[in-house]
């Protein structure tokens, strides 16, 4: 690109030379002119190649890497950071069958290990670290299951007192987890505007004001003591819903939209941005659009960008974040059932 436009501007001294000069001194001021334009050139070469380079640096956000795929290939599973390794805990297996299968993704070593599987196969259920504790919950359930790294194992704690199937939004604050949707767990793809708060010291739920729009297959994430909630879907329709809780007002309110309509993203805060990954579509009469769109909220301007895409768009994902790193294992490639055992990193420029 740098030599075409070289290139072009070069013509274009030529032409606009004999087109303005004739006469008896025309070749001597060509040439002088030439001169000084080449001089120009040099400048708006450069001035172009910075100004490529920074927008390009813009667009981009980061950079992708992949990772060493994950042992068994799972979507619709949940993803949590417990002492710099990631859990990788139930999802659909590729025969589209609920699993208990607990596998650990060392960043530091690129190598997976299996952890003691959680007490009951799930999908669509979800995870979170909690004063240094692991969970698991939600899912076709409302039991709840902490891990202890030291032995290795699962024990019950307090139920939820709503079900969140089909995926809700999570995210941690002051050592509180907070659900957000989901599916309430009757007949069909239902929506769910039920919120909830863990507190792993007293071992208690305590019921939220609720969304104002109930949705499932939702993500979420706290950014500057706010819990961020965005897409979804209820049945076929596609939210792009994005709405903000405060925990000081227990009250919600609307920012702007989620450019790209979707559910079954991954979401993950990073610098004060809320990410959002991949995801799909469902069409009326049956069949997806799987997506691979990476869009950024910013809410110090309420506003959104788009980022490179994934490399391999998937759905039924779950973000996790280490530093700037955000790990997305796993996940549906196709609409419906299609898991893989794909492993991508997308590292957030500083």
């Amino acid at each position: 690109m740098l030599k075409i436009f070289a290139n072009v501007l070069g013509t274009w001294r030529v032409f606009s030379c004999r087109k303005l000069v004739k006469g008896f001194d025309a070749q001597r001021t060509c040439t002088h002119l030439d001169t000084l334009m080449k001089k120009t050139s040099r400048i708006l070469t450069l001035l172009f190649w910075l100004t490529f380079v920074s927008g390009a640096a813009a667009q981009t956000g980061g950079s992708w890497q992949t990772l060493a795929p994950m042992p068994t290939a799972r979507q619709e599973l949940a993803t949590a950071v417990l002492n710099g390794k990631i859990y990788a805990i139930g999802g659909y297996d590729s025969s589209g069958t609920p699993t208990n299968t607990v596998e650990v993704y060392d960043p530091t070593t690129n190598t997976w290990t299996s952890a003691h599987p959680i007490p009951r196969a799930l999908h669509h259920n979800s995870a979170a670290v909690a004063a240094g504790k692991l969970y698991s919950f939600g899912g076709p359930s409302t039991e709840v299951f902490v891990y202890d790294e030291l032995t290795d194992s699962w024990s019950a704690v307090a139920s939820m007192l709503f079900f969140h199937a089909l995926t809700p939004a999570v995210g941690v604050f002051n050592d509180k987890i907070y659900v957000a949707g989901g599916a309430n767990g009757g007949g069909g793809n239902s929506m769910q505007n039920q919120v909830e708060a863990y507190d792993p010291v007293t071992n208690t739920w305590t019921a939220l004001q609720p969304m104002r729009d109930g949705r499932n297959h939702c993500g979420g994430a706290f950014i500057d003591g706010k819990f961020y909630v965005v897409g979804g879907r209820r049945r076929v329709h596609a939210f792009d819903s994005n709405e903000v809780y405060d925990p000081q007002t227990n009250t919600w309110e609307r920012r702007a939209p989620l450019p790209t309509a979707r559910g079954g993203i991954g979401v993950a805060p990073v610098n004060g941005e809320l990410f959002v990954f991949g995801g799909e579509t469902l069409f009326p009469n049956g069949g997806g659009e799987v997506h691979g769109e990476v869009e950024v909220f910013n809410p110090a301007t309420n506003s959104w960008r788009s980022l490179s895409p994934m490399p391999t768009p998937r759905h039924g994902i779950w973000a996790s974040v280490i530093g700037n790193d955000i790990f997305l294992p796993g996940g549906g490639i196709v609409s419906g059932f299609g898991a893989t055992n794909i492993n991508e990193v997308f590292i957030v420029s500083p």
